[in-house]
């Protein structure tokens, strides 16, 4: 097992990519933490994956919920090794339509909960000189897209920051990369219309879109000792979309 005797804690862990990404994880070994907002959701999630599984409610922008959740993973595993800041929304807009509440609420999310969890992982990783974090971008944080002026600029921040990281934290024994998603089928996604959904699989290379599945194995692939020399990347997993 891949991750065995680890402590993982996985943002927006309730559903889609990140419950799949639970589930991988305590299937190599880990004990994992669901880190989420919705609070129905993040307990039938635990619930069903077991008692290598614990929920907190957790609102990533809110600094002092990021630091209770990280404080109380070290009070229940004694460390942690790995943090997946898998929590995302989205709040779409053309520029001269999209409202200040909208641009803020995505990078309050996506990209300010991103480093209130990271601040605070880090330091409880360090006093085990060892971690792995592993950001969610976004395809759309490298090539931007159409109406989602706030989503792309908080993914991009995200690929930014996993920079600056990768650097800071290499010597304490933390590695921090970033997984680039391209479309995916998950709720974000049933918005889209369909017609839009056909041409994308179309500029796939692969003919098809991504499964939660993809996502929660490159998280695995990042989070194991196999990736020890590997940080600061953006792993785009993507099919080979052409844009």
């Amino acid at each position: 097992m891949k991750l065995k005797d680890n402590t993982a804690i996985i943002t927006g862990g309730a559903k889609g990519i990140g419950f799949e990404t639970a589930k991988l994880f305590i299937k190599e070994g880990a004990y994992v933490i669901i880190a989420d907002n919705d609070e129905v959701s993040g307990k039938n999630s635990a619930e069903e994956l077991g008692s290598n599984c614990r929920y907190y409610k957790t609102d990533v922008s809110d600094k002092s919920s990021a630091f209770f959740c990280i404080n109380e993973a070290g009070k229940h595993t004694g460390r942690l090794d790995i943090l997946i800041n898998n929590a995302g929304i989205t709040s779409d807009a053309p520029l001269n339509k999209m409202s200040d509440e909208q641009f803020m609420k995505v990078l309050d999310i996506n990209l300010k909960g991103v480093f209130n969890m990271t601040k605070y992982a880090s330091q409880a990783m360090a006093s085990n000189s060892y971690g792995r974090i592993i950001n969610t971008s976004s395809i759309v944080g490298l090539y931007g897209n159409y109406g989602q002026t706030n989503y792309a600029a908080s993914k991009s921040g995200v690929i930014g920051m996993t920079k600056v990281w990768a650097r800071e934290l290499g010597r304490k024994g933390i590695t921090v990369n970033a997984v680039a998603p391209g479309f995916i089928e998950t709720g974000m996604l049933k918005t889209v219309p369909e017609k839009i959904l056909n041409e994308i699989i179309s500029r796939t290379p692969v003919q098809r879109l991504g499964k939660p599945e993809d996502i929660a194995n490159a998280y695995l692939f990042l989070a194991s000792p196999e990736a020890s020399f590997i940080t600061g990347i953006t792993l785009s997993v993507d099919g080979g979309l052409l844009w």
